[in-house]
């Protein structure tokens, strides 16, 4: 079946930016998470003949003709993106999707409120998500949620065309997907690694202990913001600051060159294969941990990464719950994979299943489609791990300084050009009004 899809996605899996390049242009939506669940979404979707085409995340109302010109289908794997901040943005989708005459289907999206699912902190978006998922279902058969926190809402909503699929991002190896301990206990000296949400401030007393206990304990970002800040150092806000949360290059992790950040799933997969024990906020910190068959353990901070963590039976305990004086050692021992390993075939059939009702390809299904993906993504170089700038290679540091060298040449170029554009205008105008003056006398 050949099918030309649309997909919401920042790049495609094989597009390769440096991490300067990345930063500039904002490569990762923000957030490398997003990359994760849009990567996977695309093996699944890629069997033969498919042509799938990135939205780079680009809402434009003047190219809904096009976008119902040339493509049979728009796919929209989403985050968390019913929530107050993510409003407006949601808005403009919704006048897309009205304009588009093709099928729309959501691949799964999540509400974002506190972990016991407060309906009143809602309120204020009720309407808007009332009409994205009208405009939705008005070219769906359903619509996919990540989980039970989101089908309660949208069917205190009025909705009842709801199913519940989870993330994309659990099913990039299809029906696989088995995470064992490899060792009976965690010791001090073992590969850690720790994701952390800036925000949640509870975590700097988990950071602080877990710093000072595992010397091999690596830290890995996921936002723009700490990317920038590992590339170029301290932004002109945090420059001389000092905070227990590692935000500022004066964090004790910063300074030991213990922080790694990957513009690519695939470099994060292959270096976190390498750990004994993932754990921290982030939810696609845990799952990449995950399918990179690392034993992951999340710190559930709101209903998103909550409801995700319950569906796929990740083990977790809710972000309140977790005590100052928490041990790596004491998640790992408390970890029981047993479920989530067990369950991930019924599973990864409700998303075959939904899929199938939206008439979309299934790769896994497809010969060897899923297979020569994954040969497309070994054949591909890929930028390695951002470190710290104060620990970044010589010739490393002189790539980046001319890559800025020539940007701002561009710019300086583009300046200059817009300049004696403007000139050039103030010049017809000038002489307009005089050849006008002379013709009126």
């Amino acid at each position: 079946m050949h099918q030309r899809i649309l997909l919401r996605a920042k790049k495609g899996p094989f597009d390769v930016y440096s991490p300067e390049e990345t930063f500039e242009r904002n490569w990762i939506g923000e957030n490398a998470g997003n990359l994760v669940f849009s990567h996977a979404a695309h093996k699944l979707l890629r069997a033969a003949g498919t042509q799938i085409d990135s939205t780079e995340f680009r809402v434009d109302l003047r190219e809904a003709d096009l976008i119902n010109e040339r493509y049979d289908v728009f796919v929209i794997p989403l985050a968390n993106a019913f929530r107050r901040s993510y409003v407006e943005r949601l808005a403009t989708m919704t006048r897309l999707i009205r304009k588009l005459t093709i099928p729309v289907v959501v691949l799964g999206v999540g509400v974002q409120t506190n972990v016991k699912g407060d309906r009143e902190y809602l309120r204020p978006i009720d309407d808007a998500v009332k009409g994205f998922v009208k405009a939705v279902l008005d070219r769906s058969h359903s619509i996919g949620v990540r989980g039970e926190i989101t089908a309660d809402y949208l069917r205190t909503l009025g909705f009842s065309a709801v199913d519940v699929i989870g993330c994309p991002s659990m099913f990039l190896h299809g029906d696989n997907l088995r995470v064992e301990k490899r060792k009976a206990v965690l010791e001090p000296d073992d590969r850690v690694a720790m994701t952390i949400s800036p925000y949640v401030k509870s975590m700097a007393k988990v950071v602080t202990a877990h710093h000072r206990k595992y010397p091999n304990l690596r830290y890995l970002p996921q936002d723009l913001k700490t990317l920038g800040t590992l590339l170029y150092g301290d932004g002109p806000d945090g420059r001389g600051k000092t905070s227990a949360i590692p935000v500022h290059t004066s964090h004790p992790l910063f300074v030991e060159d213990k922080v790694r950040m990957f513009v690519d799933p695939w470099t994060w997969m292959d270096y976190l294969s390498g750990f004994d024990f993932a754990f921290g906020t982030r939810i696609h910190g845990t799952i990449t941990a995950l399918i990179a068959g690392t034993p992951g353990y999340l710190f559930a901070h709101d209903s998103r990464t909550l409801e995700l963590a319950r569906y796929f039976e990740i083990p977790h305990r809710v972000m309140k719950d977790v005590p100052a004086d928490v041990d790596a050692a004491d998640l790992y021992a408390e970890a029981d994979y047993t479920a989530m390993n067990n369950g991930h075939k019924a599973r990864f059939e409700t998303m075959l299943a939904f899929l199938a009702k939206h008439d979309l390809p299934n790769a896994f299904a497809d010969g060897d489609s899923a297979t020569r993906f994954d040969e497309q993504v070994r054949a591909t170089t890929f930028p390695p791990a951002v470190r710290p700038v104060a620990a970044t290679d010589r010739d490393v540091l002189l790539t980046r300084l001319q890559w800025l060298r020539d940007q701002a040449d561009e710019l300086r170029t583009e300046v200059e050009t817009l300049q004696r554009m403007r000139l050039h205008a103030r010049v017809r105008a000038a002489v307009g009004r005089r050849v006008r003056g002379i013709l009126h006398r």
